[in-house]
């Protein structure tokens, strides 16, 4: 799909007026509209103002789509597709993943160590 039809579509799924967002972000009717047949592309500055009042990255902008994505279900994958997958994620989720992960292995570690040597002699 063009920007164009992201943006209609974008506008559409708030149920909002082409006024209601050209009046929010700044522009003139004719070029909004222009925005939406596709006869302009949008600007960066343009975008990062779309981005901000639909709340909503760039990038979902120019990629939006009312397609709801397949979910990934974990368990269904070997430890390699595992690590593929977290590997796909900005870098932001990568580290909390690995801090979880770190933070259950230090568990397990000090749990294991307390049970072989702080357990009473039986």
């Amino acid at each position: 799909m063009s920007v164009a039809d992201n943006l209609k579509l974008f506008r559409e799924s708030k149920n909002l007026m082409q006024k209601e967002v050209y009046t929010e972000i700044g522009l003139k009717p004719a070029h909004y509209n222009k925005l939406e047949k596709g006869l302009v592309e949008p600007s960066i500055d343009i975008l990062e103002k779309l981005s901000a009042f639909y709340n909503v990255t760039i990038d979902e902008i120019i990629h939006y789509s009312n397609a709801t994505p397949k979910e990934v279900t974990i368990e269904d994958k070997t430890a390699s597709e595992q690590v593929k997958l977290i590997a796909q994620l900005n870098e932001k989720d990568k580290n909390t993943v690995m801090n979880i992960i770190d933070t259950m292995l230090t568990k397990q570690k000090f749990q294991n160590f307390f049970e072989q040597n702080l357990q009473p002699n039986k």
